[in-house]
């Protein structure tokens, strides 16, 4: 087989963590004296790092964000999300019998995202899943938030594949510029609020319709 690792996203790449997020969103805004955001505003944010979503929710308010409460903004949505989050998440169906059957077949398995290690780790513990995946990079594990290629390129060291022995999937543009950053191949998966077009602008190996669509 080409690959001998496979990373992937997890929001709208295995799962679905929307109504948490949502909660947790307009939670931390209305806490800051903002109106509660849109639906469809806060999904067009999710993958970004939380001081990021902060700024991009309060200029879709029309208002200018101020520099020194984004942190605010993150602790707060933190805060929610340690009482709503693992509840408010699933996997896609379908999701984790590919990737148990990857396992099987011999592949390395990790994730890299932007939620926190221990969101994935509840996430996996609540399906009885804490063995599936073989390293868990989150936003907790890192000095720059992705598009920075820190987490891949971490993986990539500490499994000691070669950059072309492993493909990152994930549904966003954030994505996409990753694993250009790092130098790994792409997949994308139309999961998300990104389109197939617009994914294909970056290198890929292909846009599928989800993970299971994979050709591996």
């Amino acid at each position: 087989m080409k690959y001998k690792g496979l990373l992937f996203d997890f929001d709208y790449t295995l799962g679905d963590s929307t109504d948490g997020i949502v909660l947790c969103a307009n939670y931390a805004l209305e806490c800051l004296g903002y109106q509660p955001a849109e639906l469809e505003t806060i999904r067009r944010t999710i993958g970004l790092h939380l001081q990021e979503v902060y700024h991009v929710l309060v200029k879709a308010q029309g208002l200018e964000g101020k520099e020194a409460e984004d942190n605010e903004f993150a602790r707060l949505f933190m805060e929610k999300a340690d009482q709503v989050m693992t509840e408010k998440s699933s996997f896609y169906p379908g999701v984790l019998p590919c990737v148990r059957q990857w396992k099987e077949q011999g592949y390395k398995l990790g994730v890299v995202t932007t939620k926190y290690r221990h969101r994935i780790e509840g996430i996996l513990e609540k399906y009885k899943e804490t063995e599936l995946f073989d390293i868990i990079i989150g936003g907790d594990s890192v000095r720059y938030p992705k598009p920075d290629p820190e987490g891949l390129l971490q993986v990539v060291e500490i499994w000691n594949l070669s950059k072309k022995e492993v493909l990152y999937v994930g549904d966003s543009l954030v994505d996409a510029r990753t694993a250009q950053a790092a130098g790994v191949d792409f997949a994308g998966v139309t999961t998300g609020t990104t389109t197939k077009e617009a994914l294909e602008q970056y290198p890929n190996i292909g846009v599928f319709a989800g993970v299971g669509a994979l050709p591996l």
